[in-house]
């Protein structure tokens, strides 16, 4: 059943993530950085934080649905977005490390899935009004940057010499790939709001060939690719280490224990 509120999409998040820690799936992971980021917007909308704080959360909702419609659709083995299909195959696999799993689940979100939303919670002239709320959302990610990689370093030691290599400039760089992507999708928002819904899902189709065709480290990271193919040789050796680390009680500082959220305390 599709989210209705913003609580009932940190339930949702709270259930896959739940399920990843007992199943031990790599599915978890971005559902466990997606939780975070949601309650972080929950918490804006509470403080006020937004233009339109009921508009925000209706955004936000329908951003969230389609993450979660697509990972039920994958779970029963029926059709779904090419991109999001190729970011819940490479869980089953232990090759790629913890940050290109990331990567495949932030390139499908936003490069697919944000300008949809948008487009949908303020069709046709109504969008303009959305741009600066649109915009705060990378303000709460690059505050949660240096969070993510404090986890992250817990399960991928890889990230640990990547923070110690770069100082600060690999924030920059990612947050500097997550504005760039967000602009796309600002631009796929306006292609879209003025459709019609039959218009609007060839437009869709279209994109999501094209999102799917584009590794993030093309489509995102064109700068970092070194990086990322310094990552894909080493992923062999993080997998190894990740096996053993998978059934340590570690791991539970990785993935967010849903009990922490209250709504009624939020």
């Amino acid at each position: 059943m599709a989210a209705r509120t913003i609580d009932e999409v940190i339930e949702h998040l709270d259930e896959v993530v739940d399920l990843a820690r007992r199943e031990k799936s790599r599915l978890g992971y971005f559902a466990a950085l997606y939780r975070n980021v949601t309650i972080k917007v929950n918490e804006g909308i509470l403080a006020g934080s937004f233009e339109d704080g009921a508009r925000m959360e209706r955004f936000d909702v329908a951003f969230a649905n389609r993450y979660l419609d697509a990972l039920e659709r994958y779970n029963r083995g029926e059709e779904l977005s090419n991109c999001w299909r190729t970011s819940f195959r490479a869980t089953q696999n232990w090759h790629p490390i913890v940050l290109q799993h990331l990567l495949l689940g932030i390139s499908a979100h936003i490069n697919l899935d944000l300008g949809i939303a948008a487009a949908q919670t303020s069709p046709g002239t109504q969008l303009a009004g959305l741009r600066g709320d649109f915009d705060s959302i990378n303000n709460i990610l690059w505050e949660m940057l240096d969070d993510v990689q404090d986890k992250l370093t817990l399960v991928s030691p890889l990230m640990s010499w990547l923070d110690r290599a770069g100082g600060r400039s690999d924030e920059v760089i990612l947050n500097f790939s997550i504005n760039r992507a967000r602009e796309a999708a600002w631009r796929v928002a306006e292609r879209l709001a003025p459709l019609s819904p039959e218009a609007m899902q060839k437009e869709i189709d279209v994109l999501d060939h094209w999102v799917d065709f584009w590794p993030p480290s093309s489509s995102t990271l064109p700068r970092t690719q070194s990086v990322w193919q310094r990552f894909s040789s080493a992923s062999l050796k993080e997998a190894t280490w990740g096996k053993s680390l998978m059934s340590s009680p570690e791991i539970s500082v990785w993935w967010v224990n849903p009990s922490s959220h209250n709504p009624q305390s939020a």
